[in-house]
Order: structure tokens, then sequence, then C-alpha cells
């Protein structure tokens, strides 16, 4: 098994539960790891035979810009399935991280994984 990464994905969007929450756009950062297999795009140096990573990322952005949960847990859910759904991704591990969300502390998020992950 192979793992494409991305790191600190940020993206503005509407998130959290209070009232002032509501009526702003508030930074949210991603992590992402999923699996993949590089062994033919490897073979033939070509975009079509790999996972699409900035694709994959304009999509994520597109989707969580036009979002407006109220919790983190929900909207690393509907991201999950996204990427596992629209970019055939077997097995993915999220992290959705709402830096500022505690006073006391630098971050505060949800780690979550999906699918199944290939040996």
């Amino acid at each position: 098994m192979d793992i494409i990464f991305l790191r600190h994905l940020r993206i503005e969007t509407v998130i959290g539960i209070f009232d002032w929450e509501r009526k702003i756009k508030q930074p949210v950062f991603f992590d992402l790891e999923m699996a993949t297999d590089i062994k033919k795009a490897a073979d033939s140096d070509h975009i079509d035979d790999t996972l699409d990573y900035k694709s994959l990322s304009k999509a994520v952005i597109d989707f969580v810009e036009n979002s407006q949960f109220q919790l983190v847990e929900t909207l690393a859910e509907k991201v999950a399935e996204l990427i596992i759904n629209d970019f055939n991704v077997p097995w993915l591990k999220l992290t959705l991280n709402k830096k500022g969300a505690l006073r006391h502390a630098d971050d505060v998020g949800i780690i979550i994984e999906r699918g199944t992950k290939p040996e």
C-alpha cells in the first residue's frame, strides 16, 4: 500500500454551534492520508494513473467552503465520504483541526479513519 498525503489544507467555512459562529467564516485545517497504489503511475508517468491530489483538493475546498455544518464531526464525515466516493480511495485518515476553538489550546479537532486499509 502506498499513501498520498496533503497537510495543512486551509479552508474558510461556516462552522460552529454558537450564533456568532454562524455569521462568519472560520479557517479549518485538513491533513489527509489516502491509500493508493502508485505502481501504474510510476510505470506510465501519467497523471491519469494516480490519485490526482490537485483535483481532489479542489473538490474538498469547494465542498467545505460551501458547507455550513455545526459540528467538526459532521464536516469530517462528509469530506471523508466525498473523497472515498468521488476519488475511489479505499482508505483514508482525515485530521480536521479547528485552531483557536479553545482559548487555552493551540489545536482542537478530530481524527477519523474510513474505508479498508489495503495490505
